[in-house]
């Protein structure tokens, strides 16, 4: 992949984007004090380059009644089966997330279920009977304390004088 430095007017629009997705390339533009080409063109070529890898309309899942969020580590029998390990779970609706973590455990994988008698039936019937799936820990999430896009850069408004906003 192809180094891109990011210059200020490039930080500025990831910054206004991250906030809202939405936000007009015009009203970006009037920020920036550039023309709604060049925000059009900078965001282009950051999507090309993999900077921006797409939008997305994010749902609350408990607003669709999922109201369990768990954090399942899983050790495999032989790490060399991860990515046979990685499509099985793919093709589960509940995983959202899959890391490849460091430590006993080789996978992270973060799901939503109703409630606990799903979460159990999904770990049991189907998590679990993922062929080189040697052992699955299983936490609960209490509470989501932080939710947040990476962290970009964020330029003063002229309300704030100078201070960064949260």
């Amino acid at each position: 992949m192809p180094k891109y430095h990011i210059d200020d007017i490039d930080q500025k629009i990831l910054a206004f984007l991250v906030k809202n997705a939405r936000m007009p390339f015009l009203e970006i533009a009037r920020e920036c004090n550039v023309s709604g080409a060049a925000i059009h063109q900078r965001v282009k070529k950051m999507e090309s380059l993999g900077i921006i890898t797409g939008s997305r309309l994010l749902v609350k899942p408990q607003t669709l009644g999922l109201d369990v969020c768990a954090f399942v580590q899983v050790q495999l029998s032989e790490s060399n089966h991860y990515p046979d390990v990685v499509e099985a779970l793919r093709q589960i609706p509940e995983v959202v997330e899959c890391h490849f973590v460091t430590g006993k455990y080789a996978l992270l994988i973060k799901m939503y279920c109703r409630d606990h008698d799903h979460l159990m039936k999904v770990l049991i019937n189907t998590i679990q009977y993922i062929p080189h799936i040697q052992q699955t820990e299983t936490l609960i999430s209490l509470d989501q304390a932080i939710e947040r896009q990476v962290w970009v850069k964020e330029f003063p408004d002229d309300k704030s004088k100078g201070k960064h906003s949260k």
